[in-house]
């Protein structure tokens, strides 16, 4: 995909070419990641290169960015320079007008588990103008032990297999777990015990806290014959049926689409590593190879934004192009 067609809406659910909430744009392979502008609870889209003349409209008081799928280890021919791409997404970070106070990786940081593919991400990860790093485990991560690695890394005031939930200016953010467990066809799972906790969790919530949940595998059914869904998320998302702005962001499918669907906003992040398949445009999911001088414009970073008392929360997705 050229460099002009990074803004290029290419999966528009509502046929409207944008969200009846906030604007929030489906880009299906533009960025690696996201900015996220948090507004009144509400993601909101603008593409990066339209910041400079959005102005104010693209701040908020609580900025973030949303990393995923690093897959460091990986060197096949899709992307030999995993460490290149995911310096370049932080190189994107640092370049943000305004720095987001964290960041949020949804998994798959490594490729194979391994200590020094880890170790790899860390270090680069120093270098980001957002200091704090909150992470949830993909499923490339818990290979072999089941997680014990990225826990003891990771999560080592979570709950259960990782999981965790935290608050930042007046927004609920929970971090899931549903890479362990596969179901058939590789369908995520958050398991009875996460669940519970899930339940108890926004129990004392009021229903005008916006709510940011993220996950690896997508919490809606992206396409099931991949496994590109979680069996058990409408229990979930039943928990958040009270509030009035949900946003959840994951990973996993290596491109970026967008649903609204009533309360909540689906937003899926890019890889940093390597691009997938449009679902059901191939064979099966996996690494797919694009010319060379094209890689980065499939690669990318999310940032989110938020301001008390707006309207919306925006996501802006950002290419390494």
């Amino acid at each position: 995909m050229s460099k002009k067609k990074t803004d290029q809406l290419l999966n528009d659910h509502n046929h409207d070419g944008v969200d009846r909430r906030g604007f929030l744009k489906c880009m299906a392979w533009a960025g690696t990641g996201a900015f996220c502008v948090m507004q009144g609870g509400v993601l909101k889209s603008y593409s990066l290169s339209r910041i400079p003349e959005l102005g104010p409209a693209a701040a908020g008081e609580l900025s973030f960015v949303q990393i995923s799928d690093s897959h460091m280890g990986f060197n096949k021919a899709a992307n030999p320079d995993v460490v290149g791409t995911l310096k370049a997404a932080v190189d994107k970070i640092n370049g943000l007008a305004a720095p987001p106070e964290f960041m949020l990786h949804t998994g798959d940081i490594s490729h194979l588990s391994k200590p020094e593919e880890f170790d790899t991400v860390d270090q680069i990860l120093k270098s980001a103008s957002a200091k704090d790093v909150f992470f949830v485990p993909g499923e490339h991560d818990v290979l072999n032990d089941d997680g014990k690695q990225y826990l003891e890394r990771y999560g080592k005031n979570a709950k259960g297999a990782g999981w965790y939930s935290f608050d930042k200016k007046g927004v609920h953010f929970i971090g899931l777990v549903n890479v362990l467990n596969l179901k058939a066809g590789g369908l995520g799972t958050l398991g009875h015990e996460q669940l519970e906790w899930m339940e108890d969790d926004v129990h004392h919530l009021k229903p005008s806290t916006p709510i940011v949940v993220f996950a690896h595998i997508p919490l809606w059914s992206v396409y099931p014959q991949w496994g590109w869904g979680t069996e058990d998320s409408a229990q979930a998302l039943a928990y958040l049926k009270k509030f009035g702005s949900v946003t959840v962001l994951n990973g996993h499918i290596h491109q970026t689409m967008q649903k609204v669907e009533g309360n909540v906003t689906f937003h899926t992040a890019a890889s940093t590593a390597f691009p997938q398949p449009a679902p059901g445009k191939a064979d099966s999911p996996g690494p797919m190879k694009v010319p060379a001088e094209q890689l980065k414009s499939v690669l990318g970073i999310t940032d989110v934004n938020y301001v008390q008392g707006q309207q919306a929360l925006a996501v802006v997705d950002s290419s390494l192009a």
